[in-house]
C-alpha cells in the first residue's frame, strides 16, 4: 500500500494552501493513490469543469475555499467552505467552477 506523498508530515498544514490556483486552468496534486483509496487536492479556476462521469468508488467532496457546482444524477448542488458531499459510485457526476474553487477529493474503491 503506498503512503502519502507529496506533502509535509508531522507538520500542521492548511490543506487550500497546498494547490495554487493557475488561471485557465485545473491543478490537481495527489497525496495518496492504491487500489482501496485516491486522495486528491484540486483548484478550479472559473469556468473549468470536469465533465460528466461516472468512478467506481464512493466519492466524498470537501470544499476547501470558494464555491463548487457538483452535479450528480442530474441535480445541482452549490457547495461553500467548508461543506463536503459524496458523489456515489457509478452514478453520473459532474464538477464545475461557477468561481475559483479548491477542494479535497477521497474516493474509497
Amino acid at each position: 500500500m503506498d503512503k502519502i506523498k507529496n506533502i509535509s508530515k508531522s507538520e500542521i498544514l492548511v490543506l487550500k494552501n497546498q494547490v495554487a490556483y493557475q488561471e485557465h486552468q485545473i491543478v490537481s496534486k495527489t497525496l495518496a493513490q492504491n487500489e482501496h483509496v485516491s486522495i486528491t487536492l484540486f483548484s478550479f479556476d472559473k469556468g473549468e469543469e470536469i465533465s460528466t462521469h461516472e468512478s467506481n468508488g464512493d466519492a466524498f467532496v470537501t470544499i476547501l475555499d470558494g464555491t463548487a457546482q457538483i452535479t450528480i444524477d442530474g441535480i445541482k448542488y452549490a457547495l461553500h467552505e467548508s461543506e463536503s458531499i459524496i458523489m456515489p459510485a457509478k452514478h453520473p457526476h459532474a464538477v464545475y467552477g461557477a468561481e475559483q474553487f479548491k477542494m479535497l477529493l477521497v474516493v474509497v474503491f
